[in-house]
């Protein structure tokens, strides 16, 4: 597709260049013999000549606007399709300190400025480009001192060039980074709309907005004052040269060194060698601002994901879901580890409860279960095979997480409860929603299964969205499923539904709960206490309890609180 893009930018622009010639050829050709035998032939020849130039230039520039459409979208296409890929195969590591405005940005504000160069931008450079080398040619082969008188002006655009290059390249660098902060707060607080408005933040907000508006106005006013000074620049050099070929060419006609044509041909090909420094000015706005958001996006790609696939997966076509931590040492700041040494074995099919107070490293070892997260040191392995000679999709296939936070995507019930299996029938969404004692709740609401359920789920109630989570669980049907405080946000009435489907739930798998309730870690076969990242009790709940040990003051205290 690119050569025959060539192949059409060279026509139109041969077409185009051809038209001051034929002006000359008609002033020095087709006027002499009306003059002297009122004979039009030789003028309506070149009068056609440039109708059919026209035609070709016509032709030719729709073409090459389809093809350069139709590239761009490609690139563009392909482009995003790569970002997107790359973001979600980022760690949560990555993911926790890369905020989503910024992501938002990368996505949205930086790929529309490439898409503004393939556009407009490159139209503009390659016919500019092809404009300056074939109008300086033209000018020197048509008469060589005229020409070289002509192109004096080429350091002068030379300079003015180099410094409007260099100046909107930081300009639309700062540009691009001021964009950025917008879209970062806009994000931010509406995504946290509830607790701005819950705090009353909006006027400090709006403050905070208000500057990084005012930075990004003020970011773009320099960009515009550069080109306030380059355009009337070239518009000088240019209407300066234009002065002098006009003057020094008159006496040379005068003195019958050069003839009116070739003189008129001069002049408009003058015009045609300034307009594309214009089209360079406008090139040069799309491609710093395309430049620093390519920057940013290229920092985002060479990004490689903590947690990497290996390069020969380990086959685990099924697994009995036993996991088994061997010298784990894990650490979020260098020397400072959360888990500095761990030796841990849960059996398949054992449900295993884990409790401490916050920061001692329950959530870690889930994150570390579920490979989220790599160890420092040591190994995790799953029926004996390191999580890291898993492939991600085998991996996520056995093993399962459902956090407090039970996220819903956009669309109905159904979707997010096949939203982990998402080949599964109607009847295997009923199926899992059914054995959780959801069944009915979902068909009250207003379309059964087919009720959407709003942004982020808004239209369900807590205990309703750890339902469905629940029910996606089910219907995913891991070997290992993991807790992380899956019921922390609801009230009593909504644990207990939920407390009745969790035994559904974890039956005849290896499960691992976090949680502060109590109530939850009842229905577990054993209990873990952690502190500072080291195992400090060990047993069934029932036994802890007894030995009047941690587990045991946690239990009492949970108790105290009932009452």
């Amino acid at each position: 597709m690119l050569l025959v893009v060539v192949a059409v930018v060279l026509a139109e622009n041969v077409a185009r260049l051809s038209i001051p010639y034929l002006v000359k050829e008609g002033i020095d050709v087709g006027i002499p013999p009306i003059r002297q035998d009122d004979d039009l032939r030789p003028l309506l020849g070149i009068v056609g000549a440039v109708l059919v130039a026209t035609a070709v230039q016509a032709v030719a520039r729709g073409r090459f606007l389809v093809l350069q459409g139709r590239i761009g979208q490609h690139v563009l296409v392909e482009l995003r399709r790569r970002v997107f890929r790359h973001f979600q195969a980022l760690s949560p590591a990555f993911h926790e300190t890369y905020t989503s405005g910024r992501v938002i940005s990368r996505q949205t504000s930086d790929v529309d400025a490439i898409s503004e160069m393939l556009e407009t931008g490159f139209d503009g450079l390659v016919t500019a480009a092809l404009t300056l080398v074939g109008t300086a040619g033209i000018l020197l082969w048509l008469d060589l001192e005229l020409g070289a008188v002509a192109l004096l002006c080429g350091p002068f655009l030379a300079l003015l060039t180099n410094w409007f290059r260099t100046a909107s390249g930081r300009s639309y660098r700062v540009t691009r980074e001021k964009v950025a902060l917008v879209i970062v707060h806009f994000v931010e607080s509406m995504g946290g709309v509830r607790a701005v408005q819950a705090f009353r933040r909006e006027a400090r907000n709006e403050e905070i907005f208000d500057d990084v508006n005012d930075q990004y106005r003020a970011a773009n006013l320099v960009a515009f004052r550069l080109v306030a000074l380059f355009m009337p620049g070239i518009r000088l050099v240019g209407n300066v040269t234009i002065a002098v070929v006009l003057l020094y060419g008159a006496w040379l006609a005068s003195r019958d060194a050069v003839t009116v044509g070739v003189l008129a041909a001069f002049l408009l090909y003058l015009r045609q060698f300034f307009e594309p420094m214009m089209e360079i000015s406008q090139f040069y706005n799309t491609f710093q601002s395309a430049s620093a958001a390519l920057e940013k996006l290229a920092g985002v790609l060479e990004q490689r994901p903590d947690v990497p696939e290996p390069e020969h997966p380990v086959a685990l076509p099924s697994a009995a879901g036993e996991v088994r931590f061997e010298g784990v040492r894990f650490e979020y700041v260098p020397g400072r580890p959360v888990l500095p040494d761990l030796d841990l074995t849960v059996p398949a099919g054992q449900t295993v409860a884990l409790v401490g107070t916050t920061g001692a490293g329950k959530t870690t070892l889930a994150k570390l279960a579920t490979r989220f997260y790599d160890p420092s040191a040591g190994r995790v392995l799953l029926d004996g095979v390191d999580l890291r000679d898993l492939a991600g999709d085998a991996l996520r296939e056995h093993v399962v997480m459902v956090t407090q936070e039970n996220y819903l995507f956009s669309g109905t019930i159904a979707d997010n409860i096949r939203f982990g299996r998402p080949d599964a029938s109607m009847a295997d969404v009923v199926a899992a929603a059914s054995a959780l004692g959801a069944d009915g709740l979902i068909r009250a609401m207003p379309d059964g299964y087919d009720t959407d359920v709003a942004n982020q789920g808004g239209r369900l109630s807590a205990g309703q969205r750890q339902l469905v989570a629940f029910a996606r669980a089910f219907l995913a049907d891991p070997a290992v499923l993991i807790l992380d405080e899956a019921t922390s946000s609801l009230d009593v009435p909504s644990e207990r539904l939920v407390q009745d489907a969790l035994r559904t739930v974890l039956a005849g798998r290896t499960a691992v709960i976090i949680a502060h309730r109590l109530s939850t870690v009842e229905i577990a076969d054993r209990v873990l206490v952690l502190e500072h990242g080291r195992v400090v009790e060990d047993g069934a709940p029932a036994d802890l309890v007894a030995a009047g040990g941690r587990f045991a003051d946690l239990h009492r205290a949970w108790e105290d609180s009932l009452v």
